[in-house]
């Protein structure tokens, strides 16, 4: 298994389409084949292109290296000899076969035990569930081993065969004698489509498939402290294996609902609060809106708008250390008010005036001066 990551040793991009990997693989194959690199690591060079080829031009291997790496098709039960593991022709013998498409499948037993699928579940939950964690009964589709044939996918009783044509390799090799020499194209088996097996009285349950569609409840368990793209695992959920091989996961994708008034910033909450204008002058004591319910806080004479206040450990727990907490950051906004009583416009009626009467402050370049004129 190369360490390398396969799109840097093709040369192309991870959104690169089959056909770019085809001739990137064409191109670098010229570049790389023994009988033209004369460098000391050509042979491991070009067992690794083969290996990056082989899993990059496979729909189902490219998408579990995609997302999990080299370990995910590892965990699939892959295997990892490339196609020129174990030698290889002339560079025209491997073009031939690379045009052809298939240098590298007549080395698997189409039946042998194949992991299930992983599968995905994208899943919402409450501002506070993702704050103190929850469990959650959620329902899901996934594939199980048929409890009628036992995953074999004939009638019980019966058994599959072996196709006459590809003798149950699932495929077929044929080789075509030209002036060049000998060139062989591998292709999948048309008469077992690349099953290896005939079966003449299939399942009358799963139709052949040895698998079934099944809805079934898990339950989750969803830590404190979730955000928004986390992932859980649950083991053993997936579809069930191929050929009695191991059942793939479930990857759950956690999503937060948005708070009314809460809004979060990794373990961090904040809260926009409203005080009035005398509170913001006098200072007060109110009730600001937490997680873990109203918390008393203590408004200093001579707030201003836009002041910022903490609560410490009001926050969201630490994903890995529930124990500790981010905390809650409260902004003040002096509120202006709009709909005025008699009373109340008396009194700001009355505020105006004095603050009309209140001396004006001598400029400081006027204090400046006096100081040193003596006047």
């Amino acid at each position: 298994m190369s360490n390398k990551d396969y799109y840097e040793i093709l040369g192309v991009s991870k959104t690169a389409s089959k056909d770019e990997i085809k001739s990137a693989f064409r191109k670098k194959a010229r570049e790389l084949h023994p009988d033209v690199n004369k460098s000391p690591t050509a042979e491991q060079d070009f067992k690794e292109l083969g290996q990056a080829y082989e899993v990059l031009i496979d729909d189902e291997n490219r998408s579990l290296y995609d997302r999990y790496g080299a370990d995910g098709l590892k965990n699939a039960g892959y295997d990892f000899h490339g196609p020129f593991d174990f030698g290889f022709g002339d560079l025209s013998e491997i073009l031939n076969s690379f045009f052809g498409g298939g240098f590298s499948a007549g080395r698997q037993n189409p039946n042998a035990p194949r992991r299930g699928s992983d599968l995905r579940l994208d899943f919402q939950i409450e501002f506070e569930e993702a704050v103190f964690g929850t469990e959650k009964d959620v329902e899901i589709n996934h594939l199980e081993t048929c409890d009628r044939c036992a995953g074999k996918g004939v009638e019980p009783g019966t058994n599959p065969t072996t196709c006459p044509t590809c003798r149950g390799s699932g495929q077929i090799q044929q080789t075509t004698q030209t002036i060049l020499g000998h060139f062989t194209q591998v292709s999948t088996c048309p008469q077992c489509r690349g099953a290896g097996q005939i079966i003449a009285n299939p399942c009358k349950k799963c139709r052949g498939e040895g698998r079934i569609d099944v809805s079934k409840v898990i339950n989750l368990k969803i830590p404190a402290g979730v955000d928004n793209g986390n992932k859980l695992r649950v083991s053993g959920e997936g579809d069930s294996g191929k050929n009695g091989g191991p059942p793939g996961d479930i990857y759950v994708i956690l999503y937060i609902k948005p708070h009314k008034i809460f809004k979060r910033d990794g373990v961090n909450i904040y809260l926009e609060k409203e005080i009035t204008f005398s509170q913001a002058a006098l200072g007060d004591e109110i009730e600001a809106e937490t997680v873990d319910g109203d918390k008393s806080l203590k408004i200093q004479a001579g707030t201003q708008t836009g002041t910022v206040l903490s609560i410490k450990g009001a926050g969201v727990p630490y994903l890995n250390a529930p124990s500790r907490r981010g905390d809650q950051f409260i902004k003040l906004n002096v509120r202006t008010p709009t709909h005025l009583s008699d009373e109340e416009k008396k009194i700001f009626e009355q505020l105006a005036e004095i603050e009309k009467k209140k001396p004006k402050k001598e400029p400081i370049i006027d204090k400046i001066k006096g100081a040193f004129t003596g006047s």
